[in-house]
C-alpha cells in the first residue's frame, strides 16, 4: 500500500498557496497585475516555514497577473517595517506575507495601520478582535 501521508511543510506551503490563490484570482482578472511580497527571517531554503512559503511564492509566480517580490534574512526589528514599506511603495505590493512569528506584533500591526489598502497575512494565528481588519492570520493543521 502506498504511503499517502503528507509532510507538515508541504501542508503549510500548499495551504498558503491555495489561500492566496483564492484571494487573488478574481482581483487579478479585474485589476491587472497583483504584486505579492514575501518576507523571510532567514534563508528561503531552511527546511521550515521560510521554505514552505518560498514554495508557495514559486507556485504563485506561475499565475497570470501575479508578480512576487521576496526578501530573505530580514530581522525581527524595524528592518521588517522598512522592507514592507519598500515592497508597498517601490514594488506596488497589495498583499504581504511577513512569515516570521516575531514580525506580527508590533511590526505588521504598525504597517497595517499605515497602509489600510494593503492586506497583511501572517502565519501563526495571532490576529485578534480590535486589530486592523487588513491584518490577518492563517495556520495549517499540524499532525
Amino acid at each position: 500500500m502506498a504511503d499517502t501521508s503528507i509532510s507538515r511543510r508541504a501542508l503549510v506551503g500548499g495551504a498558503a498557496a491555495l489561500g492566496v490563490t483564492g484571494l487573488l484570482i478574481p482581483r487579478a482578472r479585474a485589476a491587472g497585475k497583483t504584486t505579492i511580497g514575501f518576507i523571510y527571517v532567514g534563508p528561503k531554503d531552511d527546511y521550515g516555514y521560510n521554505q514552505a512559503h518560498a514554495k508557495a511564492a514559486t507556485a504563485l509566480k506561475s499565475l497570470p497577473g501575479i508578480e512576487v517580490v521576496e526578501e530573505e534574512n530580514v530581522r525581527e526589528t524595524t528592518d521588517v517595517q522598512k522592507t514592507m514599506e519598500s515592497m508597498i511603495n517601490l514594488d506596488g505590493a497589495s498583499l504581504i506575507f511577513p512569515t516570521s512569528f516575531g514580525y506580527y506584533d508590533p511590526h505588521v500591526l504598525i504597517e497595517a495601520r499605515k497602509y489600510p489598502k494593503v492586506q497583511f497575512r501572517h502565519c501563526g494565528g495571532l490576529w485578534s478582535e480590535g486589530q486592523p481588519k487588513n491584518a490577518g492570520s492563517y495556520f495549517g493543521y499540524i499532525m
